[in-house]
C-alpha cells in the first residue's frame, strides 16, 4: 500500500529531530601541517554519527570523475575516502573507483587501488584486464548484462579504457583493444545509449526545477548530464540519466522499481510524477 509524501516527510521529520538533539555539528579538523584542506559542517540531521559525513562522501566520489589534486587531497587525510560509495539515487550506488573507472581515469583508478579501493568487473573492463574480464564472465555469464553505476553498461567501461590513449604503453593499448573485442563479442547492450531518442531540442522542455513541497530541498531538478543525456537529482543537483522507454516515460538509470514520468499541457512540460513501491510524489515545475 502506497504512503503518501505528507506522512514520509513528518516521520522523516521526527525521526531526524529526536537524532540531532544528542548528536553536535562536527567540523572536521585541520591537517598536521595545519594547513586547511577541507572544513565541512553538518547540516541538521544530515550526519549519521559515526559514519563518515555525507558531504565528504558525496564530494569524494564526484571528484574521483575528473579532479586527481582533490582525490590526493581528501585521501591524505581520511584514507578510507579511497573505499567512499555514494547512493545518488533509487540505489544508483557508486564507488569512488567505480566513478573512476566509467570515465576513463587510468589515474585515479589505480591511485585509489593502491590506497585500499577494491576492483570490480567494470574497473577491470576499463584498465583492460582482458583475462580477469573474462574469466569473471565465464564463472558467472550473467554479469556480462550488468550494468555498472548510472546504468552504464560493462562495454561503455571498456571502451573507457582508452580515454587517456596517448598516456598508455602499447602494451596497455592492445589490452585494452582485447577486452573491448571481447566484450563486444558477448554482449552489446547499452541501457542509456538504446533508450528511446530525444532531440535537443526536446531535451530542452524537461529541463529545470520541480518543487513537490515548500522546504528548501524539496524539489528535483532535471540536467544534462556530461553525455548530453537527461538527468535527475536532488534539487539544484546534477543526478542519474534518465532513460526513455516510452514517450514521456522514464526510467532512472534502468531501476526497475521507479517509474517517472512528465506531464505536458499545450507542448510544454508542467510536472514530473515519481512512482516508487511505496511513494508517490508529484512536483510542479518552477
Amino acid at each position: 500500500m502506497k504512503r503518501d509524501h505528507n506522512r514520509r516527510m513528518m516521520l522523516k521529520s521526527s525521526i531526524l529531530g529526536a537524532i540531532t538533539i544528542g548528536i553536535p555539528n562536527v567540523i572536521y579538523c585541520n591537517n598536521k601541517n595545519n594547513s586547511q584542506i577541507y572544513l565541512t559542517e553538518s547540516k541538521t540531521g544530515s550526519r549519521r554519527y559515526p559514519s563518515l559525513d555525507d558531504a565528504i562522501v558525496s564530494e569524494m566520489v564526484g571528484v574521483c570523475h575528473f579532479n586527481f589534486d582533490r582525490v590526493k587531497e581528501l585521501v591524505a587525510i581520511r584514507p578510507e575516502l579511497a573505499k567512499a560509495s555514494w547512493d545518488w539515487a533509487y540505489g544508483d550506488t557508486e564507488t569512488a573507483l567505480g566513478a573512476a573507472s566509467h570515465v576513463g581515469r587510468r589515474d585515479i583508478a589505480l591511485f585509489l587501488i593502491q590506497n585500499g579501493a577494491r576492483p570490480d568487473l567494470f574497473t577491470h573492463a576499463m584498465l583492460g584486464h582482458h583475462d580477469i574480464v573474462k574469466s569473471i564472465v565465464e564463472a558467472c555469464p550473467d554479469v556480462k548484462n550488468f550494468a555498472g553505476p548510472h546504468g552504464i553498461s560493462l562495454l561503455r567501461h571498456a571502451k573507457s579504457g582508452l580515454r587517456l590513449k596517448d598516456t598508455l604503453s602499447t602494451e596497455q593499448i592492445n589490452n585494452c583493444e582485447k577486452t573491448i573485442a571481447f566484450v563486444e563479442g558477448i554482449s552489446k547492450t547499452d541501457s542509456i545509449t538504446d533508450s528511446l531518442k530525444l532531440s535537443d531540442q526536446e531535451k530542452e522542455l524537461y529541463l529545470g526545477d520541480y518543487l513537490y513541497g515548500d522546504g528548501p530541498d524539496d524539489g528535483v531538478s532535471v540536467k544534462l548530464n556530461m553525455m548530453k543525456n537527461l538527468s535527475l537529482g536532488k534539487l539544484g543537483k546534477s543526478g542519474g540519466g534518465l532513460i526513455q522507454i516510452k514517450p514521456n516515460l522514464f526510467k532512472y538509470n534502468g531501476t526497475s522499481s521507479v517509474d517517472i514520468s512528465f506531464q505536458k499541457e499545450n507542448g510544454n512540460i508542467v510536472s514530473v510524477r515519481i512512482e516508487e513501491p511505496d511513494l508517490t510524489i508529484t512536483a510542479k515545475k518552477v
